[in-house]
């Protein structure tokens, strides 16, 4: 199977790249990219020359690049978003930009090239805080941030395309992801490259804010079998089941390091700050045979040694120094 991974040079999509490449033996990978702030071809460095994978960069809100990339693709996986909840609170224009009309550019694109399967990978934050139980895939959207208001647009704009068009599309929301290539402005690459300088660990508000956690390989998992064996016109919730406030994974994080606590520094909160977060990934599981398969400590374990061995990766990033993809 040929498929198109919008996105892929960024965090989770990259590691979606190099997981499908490794798992399906037959596959390969058109990656578009355009390669902003967030988007590092390093991230790609395993299977950047791999003759089953390709490279286009460019932008998802341009209708003849979204037309040429999806040339000859059975299906298209689609990560690329601007995704941090600050900087859309800063500047809400380009979460709409590309996160919106992008994804409607591709939506028409994959109408067009007659795709088998349309992937819209979206986030958990688009049904707001919950303060006990959790969200399922028919609860409502509340979303609270500009990126989360932006992603459940998307959303929506996936689901009306395949209500109105018949494009098979599907749309999967996960809850928190961590691991290695991570761009350092998220809450655990960024504690943890804080910890490894000994510099404070920035904690909005009182660090109640609950969260659920999944390792990136665990979601990769779940998106690669939403695409083969997901149901067209269906949401899909992809979950870690590892709840924790923000105060804990900090505590953990430094516990891990050996760094002392004293580097904990509250600030103040950010504007509608959601409190907790919670889905329900019975679904997938039910219907699908998904489970995260990696333990929550074994994985942070897994990212702060990456991060320790990898300071070049982060270090120019942090310093602002990253000039080139």
């Amino acid at each position: 199977m040929k498929i198109l991974v919008t996105g892929g040079a960024g965090f989770i999509g990259s590691w979606f790249v190099k997981y499908f490449l490794k798992n399906h033996p037959d596959g390969r990978v058109v990656t578009l990219d355009k390669l902003t702030y967030a988007g590092n071809l390093k991230n790609l460095a395993e299977v950047i020359n791999d003759p089953r994978h390709s490279f286009v960069k460019g932008d998802i809100c341009d209708p003849k690049t979204a037309r040429k990339a999806m040339e000859g693709v059975a299906a298209v996986v689609h990560f690329a978003a601007e995704s941090h909840v600050d900087r859309s609170i800063d500047n809400a224009s380009v979460f709409l930009e590309t996160n919106v009309v992008g994804t409607g550019v591709l939506l028409d694109a994959a109408k067009a090239s007659g795709v088998a399967k349309f992937v819209h990978v979206s986030t958990d934050e688009v049904y707001g805080s919950i303060n006990s139980g959790f969200f399922t895939e028919d609860s409502n959207l509340r979303p609270n941030s500009p990126y989360s208001a932006s992603k459940a647009g998307s959303d929506l704009l996936a689901l009306a395309f395949f209500a109105t068009h018949g494009l098979p599309a599907v749309v999967t929301r996960c809850s928190n992801n961590f691991g290695p290539y991570q761009f350092p402005e998220k809450l655990m690459s960024l504690f943890i490259t804080n910890a490894i300088d000994g510099v404070p660990l920035p904690i909005y508000g009182d660090g109640l804010y609950t969260r659920d956690w999944i390792f990136v390989e665990d979601h990769c998992a779940a998106v690669d079998l939403v695409l083969r064996k997901g149901k067209p016109g269906e949401v899909y919730n992809i979950g870690g089941e590892k709840d924790r406030t923000n105060l804990e994974i900090t505590d953990l994080i430094l516990e891990k390091m050996g760094k002392s606590k004293s580097l904990k520094t509250f600030v103040k909160d950010r504007p509608g700050h959601d409190r907790r977060y919670a889905i329900d990934s019975s679904k997938i599981e039910r219907e699908l045979g998904w489970k995260p398969n990696h333990s929550f400590e074994a994985a942070i374990e897994r990212t702060i040694a990456w991060y320790v061995a990898n300071e070049s990766w982060w270090r120019e990033i942090k310093a602002g120094k990253r000039t080139a993809p």
